[in-house]
């Protein structure tokens, strides 16, 4: 009889870190400091560095192999380097040994090209923890109520290349050749591992020197290739993903099978046009700005071209963070869908956004809106005053799953003689129709709330908050293309520039809180002297 020995536990001993070459008193610490202004970007970030509880960071480090360095002299480089544009870890170990700032704030270490990629994949699952410490933060210190917000999302381009984008018959054609060199591959070490090996005949080099060039993107070394069959078998399962999506759309909203395409370079990111009209792979970034403080309340990067059906994860992550949910959020009309503003509405939130469809000027005809809903009788009442008639409700399809929809029809007698046939349908003879879905009820709401003078005031404040983050995002802070490949290291990228935002803002607004409070306590001792 066998017997099972169970598998020994793997005890990882407390993790080890290396002591700082310089203390506080080492002379190459002192020279750099003196050439630091007092309020220089490195100074800020080490005092704001210090605030956070970096047991979390710590724990992630294990035991094993040589002593780490320091995690908080690690992220305050990485946050003062965020701050500055650089995004990518080769910058972080260039200015490690060429910017005195960043030398300064390593201590004197000497980190490796390696640690800083490694540290910034530790990092990464970390940073909604370290959000929430700095909003918690805010929110003791009474700088925010964060209870009304602005959302905004804006399109990143993903760091792969737009001019190698593959669809389902190039990438098994590339599956092929690569599996064929793969099996040469394979057969070559076989020969070298023979004890003999036999001369091939003259036919044989001659049929071998006839067969033709691999292709340029085939890679050179057998390491390289075993990587792209993994890159390859990723992209395949993304396409098949994004195939199915798209099968899932009705007909008239449905690609053709070749226009379905994947990066290979990152196959996580969406491919669509971005503002300026390119098309290439992308990622949306979300920001939700305070519009009581310069806090940015919450983030998340998705791999969608547009804002639809994202505000339920957004204030799912920001209720988690924050304790409490939001009161008010200002959006644009992506986010002002039906099952948006269900979902706002789950959650107890006052969304602020104009009416998708109604900022039209001059519309072709009449528009729904212009069409009086009756709850009570449950139809539409036209301009002219007649009841249309429920011709048919269906399940209409949606990425996100289905919605009711029902079709109201005018009868066509109402349609012949009206005065405003020319303006209302093209087939007076079938009569006009109009649809409505299962949240117009939100959508109505909407509409009426938007109307009011002090929604119309309290929307302009969206212009003077989320917009100009996401400008400060992209234009000051570089992020015109992200640094990292897939959803997570392009979050992390993303989560580190706001790290460095809020601790920059949090210790910037308690300075003017102090300073405040000192010029009225001088302001008061002087009026006391007098």
């Amino acid at each position: 009889m066998t017997m099972l020995v169970p598998k020994a536990r793997v005890h990882h001993s407390p993790p080890r870190f290396q002591a700082s070459p310089w203390h506080d008193c080492h002379p190459g610490k002192l020279d750099l400091e003196q050439r630091l202004p007092p309020d220089h970007l490195a100074r800020v970030i080490d005092q704001a560095v210090a605030r956070l509880d970096l047991t979390g960071l710590r724990a992630a480090y294990h035991g094993t192999g040589s002593d780490a360095h320091p995690p908080e002299r690690l992220l305050a480089v990485v946050l003062f380097e965020m701050r500055r544009g650089q995004h990518r870890p080769a910058a972080w170990h260039r200015d490690a040994a060429e910017c005195e700032p960043v030398r300064w704030l390593l201590r004197g270490a000497t980190v490796a090209r390696s640690c800083w990629y490694a540290f910034r994949d530790r990092v990464g699952p970390l940073l909604q923890t370290l959000h929430q410490q700095v909003l918690r933060q805010a929110l003791d210190a009474g700088l925010t109520a964060a209870t009304r917000a602005a959302v905004d999302g804006t399109l990143v381009a993903a760091n792969a290349s737009r001019h190698k984008l593959l669809n389902a018959e190039a990438l098994q054609r590339r599956a092929q050749q690569l599996a064929a060199a793969l099996a040469d591959d394979a057969a070559a070490a076989a020969l070298t591992q023979a004890p003999s090996v036999t001369p091939r005949p003259a036919a044989a080099a001659a049929d071998t020197a006839a067969v033709p060039p691999p292709p340029a993107w085939l890679a050179t070394t057998a390491a390289g290739r075993r990587q792209q069959q993994r890159r390859l078998q990723r992209g395949q399962e993304r396409l098949a993903e994004l195939h199915g999506r798209n099968n899932h759309k009705w007909p008239s909203k449905r690609k053709a099978a070749a226009a379905v395409v994947v990066s290979l370079g990152d196959p996580e990111a969406v491919v669509a046009r971005d503002k300026e009209k390119v098309y290439r792979p992308l990622y949306n970034m979300q920001i939700v700005d305070d519009l009581d403080s310069p806090l940015i309340l919450g983030y998340d990067v998705l791999a969608q071209q547009n804002d639809a059906g994202v505000l339920a994860a957004l204030l799912a992550r920001f209720c988690d963070q924050a304790g409490h949910a939001l009161q008010e959020l200002l959006s644009d009309g992506s986010y002002a869908g039906g099952a948006d503003l269900a979902a706002a509405q789950a959650a107890a939130v006052t969304v602020y956004a104009p009416v998708p469809g109604d900022g039209v000027k001059t519309p072709k005809k009449i528009p729904k809106k212009d069409f009086a809903w009756r709850a009570a009788e449950q139809t539409y009442v036209c301009p002219q005053g007649h009841r249309l008639v429920l011709e048919e409700s269906w399940q209409e399809k949606r990425s996100d799953g289905a919605v009711q929809v029902w079709r109201y029809r005018c009868p066509a007698g109402h349609c012949r003689g009206c005065p405003l046939q020319p303006r209302c349908t093209t087939t007076p003879d079938k009569g006009r129709a109009v649809t409505r879905q299962e949240h117009d009820d939100l959508i109505d709401a909407l509409r009426a709330r938007m109307a009011a003078p002090a929604a119309q005031a309290l929307y302009k404040l969206r212009k003077q908050t989320v917009e100009l983050v996401n400008a400060d995002l992209k234009q000051h802070r570089q992020l015109r293309r992200f640094s990292g490949r897939g959803l997570a290291r392009v979050r992390a990228e993303v989560g580190l520039l706001v790290l460095a935002h809020n601790l920059l803002t949090l210790v910037n607004e308690e300075h003017k809180a102090k300073a405040q409070q000192d010029r009225a306590a001088a302001a008061s001792s002087q009026s006391k002297g007098t």
